[in-house]
């Protein structure tokens, strides 16, 4: 039999964003349910080693972290519930949310967490080499390959800023474009073109990763052109061919960019629609970082307790 589930804020999505939103709002006595979704704990929980996450001097592992986060929120008062939001409502406070299970989840406030997660090629040993060379964040993972070869896939923004990010560490950087012009603005390919360690192979696809017990040892690529197969050695290989946010859900009921990400008051977790903030890579398409998501998360919960602060104290004149 469905249930309705009431509390003062809801949150929907667990990853680093919602668990601190709902630490904040639990200590505001808020008592805010957590609605976790696919993944809980966010993207982190398919990350191993994290290594640049405050506090911590040694490397630690993304799915602890998350364990650590959600665990602190249960103890300060936050309900996690295990299930998938398939609908809602926000034509007004309370928002109302539907489950896959048929549960209701009511709020006087909403907090949106629910992320966004990196677009992969699809190809063979991709994800079976996930975390042992092939990444999809360069910030993340760099720092790990000081010193070696990488390569960087893609074309736009994101691949050439991470090619460039990577020179930090790496001794040399090839960037794989499926193309013969890249997609990025001027300035960051004049920046790219005139790098030293810097190269880009034309009109090349990546057919398969390949690797084994070991990791990545190389890229298996197939030229655009001519058909000609061809491989490259490396040591990590860096997917960078855009994110995807998770607002299919808010689609014609929230604003949102042309990318899919939330839009917010700039500088705030504030929506169009009061009572309704979003934090993290949902409306985060610059830095996607653990980190910032959980800032945007402690923001979400103080602007939606002064927003029912305001609210209660208008109602009670």
């Amino acid at each position: 039999m469905a249930t309705t589930h009431k509390t003062r804020m809801l949150i929907i999505g667990s990853g680093p964003a919602g668990l601190t939103a709902a630490i904040y709002g639990a200590r505001a006595g808020m008592q805010p349910i957590v609605v976790q979704g696919l993944q809980p704990g966010g993207q982190l929980t398919i990350t191993t080693d994290v290594e640049n996450y405050p506090g911590f001097r040694d490397v630690i592992q993304g799915p602890w972290l998350m364990q650590e986060m959600q665990a602190q929120a249960e103890h300060v008062g936050t309900r996690m519930l295990w299930d998938t939001i398939t609908d809602i409502d926000l034509d007004g406070s309370p928002f109302r949310a539907t489950g896959d299970s048929g549960d209701v989840y009511e709020g006087d406030v909403l907090v949106i967490a629910t992320g966004a997660q990196a677009r992969w090629l699809g190809v063979p040993g991709e994800q079976e080499l996930s975390g042992k060379g092939v990444s999809a964040c360069a910030t993340c993972d760099g720092f790990f390959y000081r010193g070696k070869k990488v390569v960087v896939i893609g074309g736009g923004n994101t691949a050439v800023e991470e090619a460039l990010y990577l020179t930090n560490h790496a001794s040399e950087v090839v960037l794989i474009h499926r193309r013969d012009t890249l997609r990025s603005e001027k300035i960051l390919q004049d920046r790219l073109f005139a790098h030293p360690k810097i190269s880009v192979l034309w009109n090349k696809a990546v057919d398969r990763f390949v690797g084994g017990d070991k990791g990545l040892t190389g890229v298996a690529l197939i030229d655009t052109v001519t058909g000609e197969q061809s491989e490259v050695s490396t040591d990590g290989a860096f997917v960078a061919i855009g994110h995807a946010p998770s607002t299919e859900l808010f689609r014609g009921k929230l604003e949102l960019d042309a990318a899919g990400y939330v839009v917010v008051e700039p500088g705030t977790p504030k929506t169009g629609i009061p009572g309704v903030f979003a934090c993290g890579d949902v409306m985060d398409h610059t830095y996607r970082q653990a980190v910032t998501a959980a800032g945007t998360g402690c923001m979400a919960a103080l602007d939606a307790e002064r927003f029912l602060a305001h609210r209660d104290f208008a109602a009670g004149q």
